[in-house]
This record gives structure tokens, C-alpha cells and sequence, in this order.
């Protein structure tokens, strides 16, 4: 999806690109859109039984966007992505199923282990890609969708195997505390301040990257392939150590090494456009989503009981969808309006926030040391 939704955007649009990042934005505004009703529909119905709900949903919308790819309907294969988004917005809990039941220690690890999954899809998602592109001939990209509604068919077989307790009578029924009193913890602003600012910084320049590539400065589609598989990596290859790496120097330190890689990302991306410097921002965005997100989520953890888990998970992730939404849009206006190096510079503010919330927090509340 990263390396061709933006690509099938532009192909419609034609020489205007300033839309062509909008289905990228569609399933972004989707996943936002579900974040609260997913989380309620599990809290109803299990884990199980919603993440299966989702997956049907994300099944159609790859249906409507192959479809919409053959017939060349530009807004047709928006809304197909924004029922893709949709399911993203159902599958994005599979975190928090696995710390869901997780022993305390044993979450920040539960995380990462979920998220390891990416570093078969770093590889598989954008060679699918490029392996599909052209399988139905005279309509470039189709063969990808219909890879997608496989895809999809499969997951809904490895969800039936998933084995997580329902929620009990208490906890369907129980509300805990309102959201505005969890939400004003110093350890919840941060939480939420790190996955959002880590996910919207990284879908800002992960965005604009296959287009700025390929449409702007001649590099080939292979090229662009190769720099989204490594980016897809370095996202999710940490995961092997990021959780133990909480563990043992504490989440806000985690969180703020994964600033100090979104910062070496924008400067590589604002010093040239060579195939070393898409290869080494991207691949830096990767590492500085992962501590980000993955110590955001954790942080999270610590500040809800659980008849409160679906309020707090799903304002928090969407809060996280919502400010992705609006880099996914912006992504493309600045590059098409202004340039690339506009695109990267978009992050800096955002950097500033979150490191200063970081230092709030740090002085506020220090982290006990790690043994």
C-alpha cells in the first residue's frame, strides 16, 4: 500500500498531483474513523470476533479499489482505501491484545513481538507489489489490489486461531474513570504525543517518498521499492530488542532515541535527493517510528485500569490517526506546492513538541533506574 496507493493516485491525476497523495489520506482518515468503534465493538464482543469484523471490512474495500483501478476511478479507488484504512484501524489492536494479556514486565516485549510481524511484510508487502503491478495488462496496478483481497483472506483464517479471553460481564459493563481524567495523567499526554507525533512525522515523508522518487527526480521504480522495504524494515526489525530495551533503560529513554533518529532522517532528506539520501532517511524514519510508537504504546499501558482499556486505546489511537491524517493530506500539497525538502522540513515542529514534552515529563516524573 505504501509504495503504489500514492503512485495509482497520481496516475489518474495526471500532471496535478497535488490529490495524488489522497488515498493514501483516505485510509488514513478510515483507520482514524474506526479506532473508537473497534475498540467498543471488542470490548462487546472479544478480540477475536472484532478483529475478524474488521478484516471483512478490509476485504471489500480491496475489492472496490481493484475495481475501481480497472474502471479508472480515481474517487472510487479512494473509498476502497478508506474501508482498507478502516481495517488497518481494527488490526492496529493487535498490540494491544497481546498486552492485553501480558504479565506487567512482560508488555513493552508483548509489543514488539506483534510488531515483528512487519519485517516479513518489509519484504513481502512491496515485492507483492512490484511482482503485481503489471499482471493484468492495460491496467497497471490491479494485480496488487486483487494480491490484497488474498491477503486479506488469509488473515481472517490466522485470526480464528487467536485465543484471548472475552471480556467479562464486569468489564463490558464497568466505565472506570471518565476520559478527561485519564487523559490529563503527565504519562497519558506523553504516550499520546509520542505514537502520534512518531506516526504522523513517519507517514509525512513515507508518503511523499515513492512520488518525490520516481515523478520528480527519475529515480526507478525499483529504487523506490528498495528504499520502502528498507523502510518497512528498520520500522519493524527492532522489535526484536526494543521491548528488553525498555525493560532495561526505561520507555521515555526509548521514546527520546527514536526523536533523536526522526531528526538524522530530516537531515538526510533536506541534503539531497541521491538514492543514498531516500535510502537513509527512510531507513532512519523507520528506527524512529518503532521506539517511538512502540515505547508510546507501552507508556499507554501504565495509565488505564481495565474497564477503561477501550476509552483510553481507542482515543489514543485516535488522536494518533487523526494528526496522520492530516500529514497524509499535507504530504502531498507540499510537495507538488513547494518541494521535497518542504516535506521533510514539516516534521521539525512536531520534533520540537514531543522532545519538550519528553523533558516535562522526565523532569516531572523520573523513571525509577533499571537493574
Amino acid at each position: 500500500m505504501a509504495l503504489t496507493t500514492g503512485l495509482v493516485g497520481f496516475q489518474f491525476l495526471g500532471e496535478d498531483t497535488t490529490l495524488a497523495t489522497v488515498p493514501v489520506s483516505a485510509m488514513v482518515i478510515g483507520t482514524a474513523l474506526a479506532t473508537v468503534p473497534a475498540s467498543m465493538i471488542m470490548k462487546r464482543v472479544g478480540r477475536r470476533a472484532g478483529f475478524t469484523i474488521g478484516a471483512g471490512i478490509g476485504m471489500v474495500g480491496a475489492g472496490i479499489a481493484a475495481l475501481s483501478v480497472w474502471q479508472f476511478s480515481f474517487w472510487g479507488f479512494a473509498f476502497g482505501i478508506l474501508l482498507m484504512g478502516m481495517y488497518n484501524g481494527f488490526a492496529h489492536y493487535y498490540r494491544f491484545a497481546a498486552a492485553d494479556v501480558a504479565s506487567d514486565k512482560f508488555r513493552g516485549k508483548a509489543i514488539s513481538l506483534v510488531l515483528l510481524g512487519g519485517v516479513v511484510a518489509a519484504y513481502v508487502g512491496p515485492e507483492i507489489a512490484l511482482r503485481t503491478a503489471d499482471l493484468v495488462p492495460g491496467a497497471q496496478f490491479l494485480g496488487t489490489y486483487l494480491a490484497v483481497i488474498v491477503l486479506v483472506a488469509i488473515s481472517i483464517g490466522l485470526i480464528q486461531f487467536i485465543r484471548i479471553p472475552a471480556p467479562t460481564v464486569q468489564e463490558r459493563n464497568e466505565t472506570g474513570r471518565p476520559l478527561s481524567e485519564i487523559a490529563r495523567q503527565p504519562k497519558f499526554v506523553v504516550a499520546v504525543l509520542s505514537s502520534m507525533i512518531g506516526f504522523a512525522v513517519m507517514v509525512l515523508l513515507m508518503t511523499a517518498t515513492p512520488i518525490a522518487m520516481i515523478e520528480q527526480f527519475h529515480h526507478a521504480l525499483s529504487d523506490a521499492k528498495t528504499v520502502i522495504q528498507w523502510h518497512a524494515l528498520a520500522m519493524f526489525a527492532p522489535s526484536f530488542i526494543t521491548g528488553a530495551l525498555i525493560a532495561r533503560f526505561g520507555v521515555l529513554n526509548i521514546i527520546a532515541v527514536g526523536v533523536v533518529f526522526m531528526i538524522g532522517a530530516v537531515a538526510f532528506a533536506v541534503t539531497g535527493v541521491a538514492f543514498l539520501n531516500f535510502w537513509a532517511a527512510l531507513f532512519l524514519l523507520g528506527l524512529g517510528w518503532n521506539f517511538m510508537f512502540v515505547g508510546g504504546s507501552t507508556l499507554l499501558t501504565e495509565t488505564y485500569e481495565p474497564a477503561e482499556r477501550a476509552k483510553a486505546q481507542g482515543f489514543h489511537d485516535f488522536m494518533v490517526f487523526g494528526l496522520v491524517a492530516v500529514a497524509s493530506l499535507s504530504s502531498g500539497a507540499l510537495l507538488q506546492l513547494l518541494s521535497w525538502r518542504a516535506v521533510s522540513f514539516g516534521a521539525v515542529p512536531f520534533l520540537i513538541v514531543v522532545t519538550l514534552a519528553l523533558i516535562w515529563l522526565m523532569l516531572r516524573q523520573p523513571e525509577p533506574a533499571k537493574a
